[in-house]
């Protein structure tokens, strides 16, 4: 039973073999090099489009219960550690990039809540949500999904205490620490019809920012998937290159993804042997420390945080990565 949930629910075979026979009757060969690209292509641009859409729904119409005042407040009832986990729980229910993530953190910092509860959550926001939960179960099997997620949600627990016991609160910036509280009004709840229609226009407008995103990555997965020689990618990537996961982290940083479009680059990789905790921390350093989403906190926190964030970040990613190295005969 979890063989056939595994393979044909999650893993969606069924719409692999469907695309295939399509591809065939057309004249397709699908053994060929772009018939194999052309197949990867289309069966990882609607699998992914279709998980998308289903939690996004899902996760929106969760996230309509829990605006941001009524978040503020359930953050503010816990302290020390449980303030940082309760930060980094919160953002498996928030949007599925860095980018995106900023406002909200922008929003909790001035309302007075720790710097180190805000990191918590700017952290976990785009590295470990419900769906990339889902995803990647799909593609990865359930215990990397889990330990993936697991270890996300240490790394930003972590990173948040870090920088609460530094007190770093004057690193933030002036116009946000000084933003008037007294205007927070408790957004009014909504009923049945209006959580519906909110998470079906989540659905449109994020598949709208992503999907451009998601064709590119889905492209840049099937060009490794059959153009790029295993040869290459395991003396890069895999264990011939001890700073494997040091570079996967670094080549993660300049590039904007969201945890949907990186995955099918990621499976491509690892189906060409690269180490899987090197291709694991770059999905982390692409989804948490993409240059877009640092260029914007630059606006909102100061230099000596900011490099403090990239820091712990980067190391926690690392330590990750060598740590499913290390471990990779237990997951595959």
């Amino acid at each position: 039973m979890w063989d056939f949930i595994q393979t044909q629910i999650l893993g969606m075979k069924w719409l692999s073999t469907l695309v295939g026979r399509i591809l065939s009757a057309l004249g397709v060969d699908l053994v060929s090099r772009i018939g194999s690209s052309i197949h990867f292509f289309i069966y990882d641009v609607i699998k992914i489009t279709i998980f998308l859409c289903f939690l996004i729904f899902l996760i929106s119409y969760i996230q309509s219960f829990f605006p941001p005042e009524r978040s503020r407040k359930i953050m503010g009832r816990f302290h020390g550690i449980r303030a940082n986990i309760a930060g980094a729980l919160l953002g498996t229910v928030t949007p599925f990039c860095s980018c995106s993530s900023i406002p909200i953190f922008m929003g909790f910092t001035s309302a007075g809540l720790p710097v180190g509860v805000t990191f918590s959550f700017l952290i976990s926001s785009p590295m470990v949500d419900l769906g990339s939960l889902v995803l990647l179960m799909s593609i990865f099997g359930v215990r990397i999904a889990i330990v993936y997620v697991v270890m996300g949600l240490v790394i930003a627990v972590v990173g948040g205490t870090l920088i609460e016991k530094l007190h770093m609160e004057d690193q933030i910036a002036d116009f946000i620490r000084n933003a008037n509280r007294s205007a927070e009004i408790e957004a009014p709840s909504r009923t049945f019809k209006e959580r519906i229609m909110y998470a079906k226009d989540q659905v449109a407008s994020t598949l709208k920012k992503v999907f451009p995103y998601i064709l590119l990555g889905v492209g840049i997965g099937a060009l490794i998937h059959n153009w790029i020689p295993e040869s290459w990618i395991r003396t890069v990537l895999g264990g011939r290159n001890p700073f494997g996961v040091v570079l996967a982290t670094i080549m993660g940083i300049p590039m904007y993804s969201d945890i949907f479009s990186i995955i099918p680059i990621a499976e491509a990789l690892l189906s060409k042997r690269a180490l899987l905790g090197t291709v694991l921390s770059f999905m982390m350093a692409v989804t948490t420390l993409s240059l877009p989403s640092l260029i914007m906190l630059k606006k909102v926190i100061k230099t000596k945080l900011l490099v403090t964030f990239i820091a712990i970040c980067t190391i926690g990613i690392i330590i990750v990565g060598y740590g499913f190295n290390f471990f990779q005969s237990q997951f595959i």
